[in-house]
């Protein structure tokens, strides 16, 4: 078996793979086509360095067993791990060879970057959030999106037949894979873009109806804040987002084989520029007394998902007592309120208002059937640390 450092056993479609996406993931621009997220010429912001040893802190894993957050890192196929607190950095840490410089996968961590630059497109008065979508992209037309509005893409409420299951090389998820040139042909008259994969996707109506999580929706909003921006993804948040915020870095966006954008899964970001991403939500929205996203935007996202539509939909039982609301989660049971991203293997941003912190795992989860262990411990010390951070405010 190679390496799995070695970059030459890893492809553009073998690269989410053990042991290849131990590399794979923080190379992503040498393996596939991306477009750059110019960072610009202005200032970084600044993240103070303020270490502290948050290692011990444990919390309970069940039949009265616990568990320390170095133990959870130590188990969790690390490639970055950083803790804001109040805006400064408390810890910090790499794995599998990835430096603080190195950009890493999102997957649908990505998705979240795409709700919030709705929310300022919309802000600025070029999205219209009940537009139809085939209004906005005429080319779907005749396809399962008839009908659907671009607040039915934020939401994940489109009627469709689409099965997202990761672990079936037959499911729907799988061809959206292989169209985006992420895996092999499943079949040789199966679509190998993007634009033609919406076109076979089947409908399930009526739009408007349970939380039914599916990655195509989201690939169709970034094409619509590209139709109503008049730009490419890339460079809409680069603009709106990226540049304002005062990034440190570059980021990438993967694009298919015809340069179309995968707002869905693609963006590649460091890990620090991940955690100021997260940080700009904390901190509602803006950064040095300019506003970037809307705070009302973070607000309705926090505040207005519907839970019915959740506790019916395809992730009620291992998320109970959340919603999603523009392509971002929230626990509406919890104390804090806290809301975050999720993105396969491992790929999160998590936002504690109360506790004043933020903070970002980069990881290379091999999949299959211990996945959901490790998100669930993963969260567990996102908790832990949260309640032991806002016991001293």
């Amino acid at each position: 078996m190679p390496s799995p450092t070695d970059p030459n056993a890893v492809t553009a479609t073998n690269f989410q793979d053990p042991p290849h996406s131990a590399w794979g993931f923080h190379h992503v621009r040498e393996r596939q086509p991306t477009a750059k997220v110019w960072r610009g010429a202005g200032p970084v912001w600044a993240l103070p360095n303020e270490p502290r040893d948050i290692g011990a802190i444990d919390y309970d894993i069940g039949d009265g067993g616990t568990r320390t957050v170095a133990d959870m890192l130590g188990a969790s196929h690390l490639d970055g791990f950083i803790v804001l607190h109040r805006g400064a950095i408390i810890a910090e840490v790499y794995g599998n060879g990835m430096r603080a410089q190195d950009t890493h996968i999102l997957m649908s961590t990505t998705k979240s970057f795409t709700g919030s630059l709705a929310g300022v497109l919309a802000e600025n008065g070029v999205l219209d959030t009940e537009a139809r979508v085939t209004d906005l992209l005429p080319e779907l037309d005749g396809t399962a999106y008839d009908g659907a509005t671009v607040r039915h893409l934020l939401d994940m409420r489109v009627g469709l037949d689409f099965s997202e299951a990761y672990d079936d090389p037959e499911s729907d998820f799988a061809y959206l894979d292989a169209a985006s040139g992420w895996r092999p042909p499943i079949r040789p008259d199966a679509p190998d873009n993007l634009a033609d994969f919406m076109r076979i996707i089947r409908a399930k109506p009526p739009h408007g109806g349970a939380f039914h999580y599916v990655s195509a929706n989201s690939v169709v909003l970034g094409w619509v804040l590209e139709a109503v921006g008049g730009e490419p993804f890339a460079d809409l948040l680069s603009r709106h987002i990226w540049q304002p915020m005062g990034a440190e870095f570059d980021a990438d966006l993967a694009v298919d084989r015809r340069g179309r954008s995968q707002t869905e899964g693609g963006l590649n970001v460091t890990l620090r520029d991940l955690a100021r991403f997260g940080e700009l939500h904390r901190l509602g929205g803006a950064v040095d007394g300019r506003q970037i996203v809307p705070q009302a935007w973070i607000k309705d996202m926090r505040e207005s998902g519907d839970a019915d539509a959740w506790d019916k939909g395809t992730m009620a039982d291992p998320f109970p007592g959340h919603h999603y609301r523009s392509q971002w989660y929230t626990n509406r049971r919890h104390p804090h309120r806290p809301f975050f991203t999720l993105g396969a293997f491992g790929q999160t941003v998590f936002v504690d208002p109360k506790a004043e912190l933020v903070m970002a795992k980069l990881s290379c989860f091999p999949g299959g059937a211990g996945e959901d262990a490790l998100w669930g411990d993963l969260m567990g010390a996102f908790y832990a640390i949260g309640g032991a951070l806002a016991a001293e405010t």
